[in-house]
This record gives C-alpha cells, sequence and structure tokens, in this order.
C-alpha cells in the first residue's frame, strides 16, 4: 500500500496573506476548534449502523463518508482522528476551515466546484490509494441544501470504493440562519450518530450510471435523516 501524504495533515503556510487577514484566520480558527471542542465533550453519543463501516473496512475497502452540510458540527467531533480527507475550498474562510480541521485530525486537500475542482479530485484519488479515509459534505459548499452534487459519486467511480451516508441528529439544537440552517448542538444533548448502507459505483458506468447513484445516494441520506428525527421525537 502506498504512503500516505502527510502533508494534508499539515497546516498551510500563510504567507500570502495579509497581517490582518492571518490574524482573522487563526482567530477563527481557534475558535471555532474550541467550541466544537467544549460541546463536543458534553454531547452524550450513541451510534448505529457501524456494522456497515466494519463490512466496508473487512472487505479491504476505505469508505467516503457522505452527509449534509447542516450536521457537519457534530459530525466533525464525532468522526475525529480517524485521518479522514475532506476538501476544502480555495478562499480565505477554506483556510481557517482548514486549520481547525486538522486540529481535529482531519487532513484537507484545497478545492471546489468553481477553482482547483479537476486538481482537487485528482489528489482524492491519489489519497484514497493510499487507503485514506474521504468525506463529503455533499450539499456543500453553498447548496441547495439537501440537494446531493455528484462529486461522492465520481470520486467512488475513479475508486472503486464504496461511498458511506451517515447523519447526526442532536436532540437539542440551535439553528443558525445560513443556507444550510447549520445546527449548533446545545450543550449536554443526547445524539445518535447513524450509519447507512454502503452504495457502490460501477467503475464502468456512464453519466446515466452517475446519475442514477446520485439520486440513491440521496434517497439514502434523506432516509437517515427521517430516521434521526424519529429517533429525536422519542428523546
Amino acid at each position: 500500500m502506498a504512503k500516505a501524504n502527510a502533508q494534508v495533515y499539515r497546516f498551510d503556510t500563510l504567507e500570502k496573506y495579509t497581517f490582518a487577514d492571518r490574524f482573522r484566520i487563526r482567530l477563527a480558527d481557534l475558535v471555532f476548534f474550541s467550541a466544537i471542542s467544549v460541546i463536543g465533550r458534553t454531547i452524550r453519543w450513541e451510534a448505529v449502523g457501524l456494522e456497515y463501516l466494519d463490512s466496508v473496512e473487512g472487505a479491504g475497502k476505505t469508505p467516503i463518508f457522505c452527509l449534509w452540510h447542516d450536521r457537519i458540527f457534530a459530525g466533525t467531533y464525532f468522526l475525529r482522528g480517524r485521518g479522514i480527507v475532506v476538501i476544502t475550498s480555495q478562499s480565505l474562510d477554506g483556510e481557517y476551515i482548514a486549520r481547525f480541521l486538522k486540529r481535529f485530525g482531519y487532513g484537507t486537500i484545497r478545492g471546489s466546484s468553481t477553482r482547483g475542482g479537476v486538481r482537487a479530485l485528482v489528489e482524492m484519488i491519489r489519497e484514497m490509494r493510499s487507503g485514506t479515509p474521504m468525506a463529503f459534505t455533499v450539499d456543500g459548499p453553498r447548496g441547495p441544501r439537501y440537494e446531493a452534487k455528484p462529486g461522492a459519486v465520481v470520486l467512488a467511480k475513479k475508486t472503486g470504493n464504496p461511498m458511506l451516508p451517515f447523519s447526526v441528529e442532536c436532540a437539542r439544537y440551535w439553528t443558525v440562519g445560513s443556507w444550510d440552517r447549520l445546527q449548533i448542538p446545545k450543550p449536554f444533548t443526547k445524539a445518535r450518530f447513524i450509519l447507512g448502507r454502503p452504495v457502490f459505483v460501477d467503475g464502468l458506468s456512464g453519466d446515466a450510471g452517475v446519475e442514477s447513484k446520485r439520486s440513491e445516494l440521496q434517497h439514502e441520506l434523506e432516509e437517515l435523516v427521517e430516521a434521526g428525527r424519529d429517533w429525536r421525537a422519542g428523546v
């Protein structure tokens, strides 16, 4: 097995930014890392569906974790320390996001649907060949909310690794007035991490096959959200 690229886990230099921008990046990095750490430690977690992850790893495959953008706060904490690599934008916001994610043990590859997307996909394929798990917020970075995009499907097709949809449902949370209506767990809440069944993509699939698997991923994530809401209603 090839060796993972350690650079994806290291902080990038901030030399290209002004002093004011460097200050803002470092401040935002620490604020987000501290907020997620403090609240995450108070959450009373339970997890279901972990047998799906076991089956993927037992088959010698590497998961491509997929979730909706509004659940990244709690999801980031739960999956910390696993060496998962994510794609972050090349913007100023992407810089501080990459930094606090790395504090949680994630790796990052810089790119987006508008800038550096092809290069980012090539890097993700290379990292997966070294056995590195990936993660996608499949309706990000700007929405539309709860509408899966094909990036994770294309990566699954190119690598032969399955998409592994998951959701995080918190019993109590605040909602931010952003496009995704980001959920911030309230301290000491209960939360359920829910893994769905893996979705494999045939490497020979054409455009129609990719769209079919995108729709399948969409359906699986919608089902997980409904399962989470049913759980929360009974808590």
